[in-house]
């Protein structure tokens, strides 16, 4: 009965912390489109908008489906391009649709998938793919030029990379060891096989978490890049 309270206890805080992060980057989206963003903020109705988040949510949740292994990672770690719609949809609509695409994308891929990480790995997708959509699109809706939508996405991969690296280490991987009931020994050994150089969590977030942000998020800024303005003509053009 005790192993039982505690696995409830446990499964209870996984997801109090969840509600909390989701909270948190919702009211930081909230308050910058209502201070900063202000009159610049697009018009559109909330049938639109709800249309258009949708619309790149499942597009996200789609190729969330097809993930690349990486020679330099263990095998839990994966790269797709789920982010790319929901960087755009937040540099068109703002950080709080933005936010919510990128729960929406995660909640449908669990629809259509399922997990196999016990749901940390879809929590860590949220959280550190907002770390990345979050400060890009608030940079992009200060300075909306070429040279800001560079900056902005070279910001967010910095904060891909910084928290995505720091929040693996310190809560992440400790908890998905936790909740699958193993040794986090067994998580680094698995990353030994790949690159022997990985021997504590720390190597493994050096040699493995740290290299695969800055490769997702150099990717999708690139392709951002060179569809945004292309795709929001094709937006703007369907609803003149």
């Amino acid at each position: 009965m005790s192993e039982l309270f505690k696995t409830i206890r446990e499964n209870l805080s996984f997801v109090g912390v969840c509600l909390l992060v989701f909270a948190a980057l919702l009211i930081i989206a909230l308050l910058f489109e209502r201070f900063v963003m202000r009159g610049s903020r697009r018009k559109l109705g909330a049938a639109k908008t709800v249309s258009f988040v949708a619309m790149f949510s499942a597009v996200a949740a789609v190729l969330q489906l097809f993930e690349l292994p990486l020679f330099f990672a263990p095998s839990f770690y994966k790269l797709d391009l789920s982010e790319l719609p929901v960087l755009i949809c937040s540099f068109y609509l703002g950080p709080v649709s933005g936010v919510v695409c990128e729960l929406v994308k995660n909640m449908l891929k669990l629809l259509l998938k399922g997990t196999t990480t016990m749901f940390v790995g879809d929590f860590a997708n949220f959280a550190v793919g907002c770390s990345f959509v979050l400060p890009a699109s608030m940079i992009y809706h200060c300075i909306k030029t070429k040279k800001g939508a560079i900056a902005a996405m070279a910001v967010g991969t910095i904060a891909l990379t910084v928290f995505g690296s720091l929040f693996n280490a310190w809560y992440l991987l400790p908890k998905f060891a936790e909740m699958y009931g193993m040794p986090l020994e067994a998580i680094v050994a698995m990353g030994t096989q790949v690159n022997g150089a990985i021997t504590s969590v720390w190597t493994l977030v050096a040699f493995a978490v740290v290299p695969f942000n800055l490769l997702k998020g150099a990717v999708v800024s690139v392709l951002t890049f060179l569809l945004y303005k292309r795709i929001e003509r094709l937006i703007l053009s369907r609803s003149a």
